[in-house]
């Protein structure tokens, strides 16, 4: 007895990575994936690479294993993938307390987040329409 077979919700031309439970705030997460929505895949890599944020380096393996995914399991070419989506969720809080004065606490929250990134194959005759303009 096993889970009946989960239907593909992306097209045929997409592959996706998910990483759950990330030890950042959505709102910086979303400052790194905002860097590269809408970039080719190398290029994503590239801003990545060199970015000076810490969780840069954790989007960048998550984009490489949507990179990977496309290329092995989806057998999409690696030099037409553009970066389509890079969707931050929030996931846990944890709840901590900081002893302020007067024996009173304060709350910390520490927030998690998800990350979902979704790489699709551009078609060729896109970049040509784009020079003609």
């Amino acid at each position: 007895m096993s889970k009946p077979k989960h239907e593909r919700t992306l097209d045929e031309t997409e592959a996706q990575a998910i990483l759950r439970n990330i030890r950042v705030s959505p709102r910086k997460l979303n400052l790194v994936a905002a860097l590269i929505r809408g970039r080719t895949a190398q290029d994503a890599v590239a801003t990545l690479t060199f970015s000076k944020r810490r969780i840069a380096q954790t989007v960048k393996k998550t984009l490489e294993s949507a990179i990977a995914n496309a290329e092995n399991n989806h057998q999409l070419d690696v030099d037409r993938l553009v970066v389509a989506r890079a969707e931050v969720g929030r996931s846990i809080v944890m709840k901590r307390f900081h002893a302020r004065g007067r024996g009173r606490a304060a709350r910390v929250e520490k927030w998690f987040s998800h990350l979902k990134i979704v790489v699709a194959e551009k078609s060729p005759e896109a970049p040509a329409q784009q020079e003609a303009a």
